[in-house]
């Protein structure tokens, strides 16, 4: 018999329960945010110490980079790319293998809140130490010439150090076959990437543990040239021109002993020598070219200092660089980061040599974080290029691409307005000075291969709206968890008061 008295004990140990402060966030309560009440529903993002952030990448553009030079893809990887993704990671907790999110599903064999949570929570990461979240994104033509050892290198050097990791330990980056090369779209590359990164409970988790948290982004953007040895004595034919004398012919590729040579990159090769407005993947190629770069090598080689020629080349290069500078217009002006979102970007040409061990040259970097992108490598006016073979000690010859005819590249700087969860906190002076590069300030960068100024991206505000929809609703499911639990618990607490009421009733009517 349900009595009034029951009623009144309902009431109190709800407010009871109610009157108890919100738990922190420990291994025991995974769900529950410090500083945030219930599954964080009502919190507010930790406002951002950039300091540390900011600190790594200022290492970043400190280090001396090598472009233009066909090289070893492992040397490439490890002195170029590996080695300035570690200083923008050294000393923090680096979170990319899966179990360390165990913090976001403490049960993940079952919803049901009443079972015990899962021993898999102990590879849960702690949170409170200054941690990045990290993902890798890679391009590269669909060619199958490109989809042997050059992409098993990077899979192993590259994505295997910072790419995320499945729970059974295998690296898993996102990768992108846009057909020849570079990007598809760079807004769309940069928003695919960062969505698939982090979630909205995620973010509230790792930005709300600690102020000096962030997400790192890198994308590595590649294009791909076939490098054809004639040798001293040979002949080679390139579009129906026949070459002798010279080292080698890039734009062709023999990706078998068994075979004949074949134009690689087809559709770079194609673009330029027979253009086909009904082509989808000629208009885009041109675009990213840029028109005043189409018109030169269409007419044009850019022969090395032994005649080899390399306008195929100049071309999968300046493909690769505008594309990487489209995403990075998307992830920082175009939105796609927050302030405590750092994105680190390559362009490189990968160089079909039919050998077990093909080349790459390594054609630009850049940066965007806390409002500033910054941009070095080889530039987007074809007409400023030229190049030279090199005799390597095992005898073979390679090229060095050249800007301006010269090594010294400066670091160009172009500055944007975050997208911001939260005001970025001043970082710490730094008190080491930054290397002087050049006699001027750094100069300003323009995007586009053009000189016109890239378009930013239209969906930020868009992608900002719909991850706060998401977030909402993946807070109204947890509280919604969390009040049948505690009805639950509550019910549990108060059946023995009922029983015990009802048995007086019926003792007082047998009195009676």
């Amino acid at each position: 018999m349900f009595t009034m008295r029951s009623a009144a004990l309902i009431l109190l140990v709800g407010a009871c329960q109610a009157a108890l402060p919100a738990p922190t966030l420990t291994h025991a309560s995974p769900m529950r945010l410090k500083g945030g009440g219930w599954f964080g529903l009502g919190s507010k993002i930790l406002q951002f110490d950039a300091s540390i952030a900011t600190d790594r990448v200022k290492k970043v553009w400190k280090h001396d980079a090598r472009f233009g030079m066909e090289d070893e893809p492992y040397h490439i990887y490890f002195e170029e790319i590996i080695s300035d993704r570690f200083a923008l990671t050294k000393g923090l907790q680096l979170i990319r293998d899966e179990l360390l999110l165990a913090f976001n599903r403490p049960n993940h064999r079952n919803e049901d809140q009443n079972l015990k949570i899962s021993d898999v929570q102990e590879c849960a990461a702690d949170l409170s130490i200054p941690s990045v979240l990290s993902t890798c994104a890679y391009t590269v033509c669909g060619d199958r010439i490109c989809q042997s050892s050059s992409l098993r290198d990077y899979n192993c050097a590259v994505a295997g150090r910072f790419a995320s990791l499945t729970e059974r330990g295998e690296p898993k980056p996102e990768l992108f076959f846009a057909t020849g090369g570079g990007t598809d779209s760079g807004p769309t590359l940069a928003h695919v990437t960062v969505a698939h990164s982090i979630d909205p409970v995620i973010k509230k988790q790792i930005y709300n543990n600690n102020a000096k948290s962030f997400l790192l982004v890198n994308i590595d953007i590649c294009t791909h040239c076939g490098h054809l040895d004639i040798g001293k004595n040979g002949v080679g034919t390139l579009n129906g021109k026949k070459y002798s004398g010279v080292g080698a012919i890039y734009g062709q590729a023999q990706e078998s002993v068994f075979r004949d040579p074949r134009t690689a990159c087809g559709a770079i090769v194609g673009m330029l020598t027979n253009f086909n407005l009904q082509n989808p993947v000629h208009v885009r190629l041109r675009n990213d070219l840029g028109e005043a770069n189409y018109q030169f090598l269409s007419k044009n080689d850019v022969p090395a200092d032994d005649g080899s020629p390399c306008r195929f080349l100049i071309a999968a290069a300046i493909i690769a660089i505008q594309g990487m500078r489209n995403t990075l217009e998307a992830l920082g002006p175009g939105g796609e980061l927050d302030e405590r979102g750092v994105g680190h970007m390559t362009a490189q040409v990968q160089i079909n040599n039919g050998d077990n061990n093909e080349c790459i040259l390594y054609c630009a970097r850049g940066t965007v974080f806390n409002g500033e992108m910054r941009v070095q490598g080889l530039g987007v006016d074809a007409s400023r290029y030229s190049a030279k073979m090199v005799t390597m000690k095992d005898g073979k010859k390679r090229v060095k691409v050249l800007y301006d005819g010269t090594d010294q590249h400066p670091i160009l700087a172009r500055s944007y307005s975050v997208q911001a969860n939260a005001q970025v906190t001043n970082p710490a002076k730094d008190d080491e000075p930054e290397p002087a590069r050049t006699n001027s300030p750094v100069p300003t960068i323009s995007m586009s291969a053009s000189s016109s100024p890239a378009r930013q991206n239209p969906r930020g505000r868009v992608t900002e709206l719909e991850s706060q929809v998401t977030e909402l609703r993946q807070e109204v499911r947890e509280g919604w968890t969390e009040f049948r639990q505690s009805i639950k618990e509550l019910m549990s607490a108060v059946a023995p008061l009922a029983q015990g009421d009802e048995a007086a009733g019926d003792q007082e009517e047998g009195q009676a």
